[in-house]
């Protein structure tokens, strides 16, 4: 599992040591954050703070992934090739989006419908690259099945599993730019998602069905290599939030948060736990409801009015409670979500 400290340990080092350059050449650009004026007036110091450093977590990913396999000298994954593409392509739609709102010094970018096509058709291209490219065993990336802690009987088919992907997609990544509204935030949140990943996809290739002839094995074309991506993803965020934590020096942006919430998609895709994403993403599952409840409210009830503000972070700033109490206590929901869905995971094997 030698791969899997290295991908972690080199994402980890560029992240760290590369913000601080990004973060000098993003100030020197003025390419600073935009502020709400509707938000929370806490927020307005965080004015001109340099965003757009998601770039510094996709460089990292894509150059510690691509350092392990040349030390290693094992070719890369189709699965983990498509999932970095799928990154790739949101995080440049992100960084369209985070580019107007710098350069119009407004916080108005890419309007919603634009993000929302963006990301279906990303997410699409995704699905359907996913259900090719079969291995010698005829397994593809992503499975024709819908997946809960694994592959379950239904067979979606290839249109109503693109049609399934593309929500996973759009949610998740819509999840985790709705999560990134305090410093740090969604940052730890999806540091403890990818290390459960870690485990997941070690645990899937451990007790694969090309190693173990048992009616309990798992039939998941890469999950090593899963592993070794997420733990990228991990050691990149983790360097990240070194400069993000609370006084943030860098926001990840639209940049960021697409791209995360794309790599949580496509990767619970690829070990076929599509809806055990669920718990293990129960934060911005949690933070992404509060937005349902509140727009779903407002419209029905004429005004009225569920949380001072959503997301739901937002509703605490504004009854008091200070930024980085919110973090830490959501930080400790996210961890109690991440636990339950390992325990959904495992609890699952030992009742086969």
């Amino acid at each position: 599992m030698i791969e899997i400290l290295l991908a972690g340990a080199f994402a980890l080092g560029i992240s760290l040591f590369g913000t601080p350059v990004l973060i000098r050449g993003l100030a020197a650009r003025g390419y600073g954050q935009v502020i709400r004026e509707d938000g929370p007036q806490s927020h307005h110091v965080k004015r001109g703070t340099p965003t757009m450093g998601g770039i510094i977590i996709l460089f990292a990913v894509a150059v510690a992934y691509s350092l392990t396999h040349v030390i290693t000298q094992v070719g890369p994954s189709a699965s983990a090739l498509l999932v970095l593409g799928l990154m790739t392509c949101l995080g440049i739609l992100g960084f369209i989006d985070d580019f107007l709102k710098v350069s119009r010094k407004k916080s108005l970018g890419l309007t919603g419908r634009e993000k929302i096509i963006g990301q279906v058709l990303y997410a699409g291209i995704f699905a359907y690259f996913g259900l090719s490219f079969p291995d010698k065993k005829g397994l593809t990336p992503i499975s024709s099945h819908l997946s809960t802690v694994r592959d379950t009987s239904i067979v979606l088919g290839t249109v109503a599993v693109i049609i399934w992907i593309i929500l996973m997609v759009t949610a998740t990544s819509n999840g985790v730019n709705l999560t990134d509204g305090l410093d740090g935030l969604a940052t730890g949140a999806a540091v403890m998602t990818f290390l459960a990943f870690i485990l997941i996809g070690v645990w899937e290739f451990r007790q694969g069905c090309a190693t173990l002839n048992s009616v309990n094995c798992y039939v998941v074309r890469d999950p090593l290599d899963m592993a070794v991506l997420s733990a990228a993803l991990a050691g990149a965020c983790t360097g990240f939030l070194w400069w993000n934590a609370s006084p943030a020096k860098i926001f990840m942006g639209d940049t960021g948060s697409l791209a995360l919430g794309g790599a949580l998609a496509g990767i619970a895709a690829a070990l076929r736990i599509e809806l055990l994403l669920i718990p293990l993403g129960g934060l911005f599952v949690i933070i992404t409801g509060s937005v349902i409840i509140q727009t779903t409210y407002f419209k029905l009830s004429g005004g009225k009015r569920v949380f001072r503000m959503a997301p739901l972070q937002h509703h605490f700033e504004l009854k008091g409670w200070g930024e980085v109490t919110i973090v830490l206590r959501f930080w400790i929901i996210a961890g109690l979500c991440v636990a339950l869905g390992l325990g959904l995971f495992y609890a699952q094997w030992v009742a086969r």
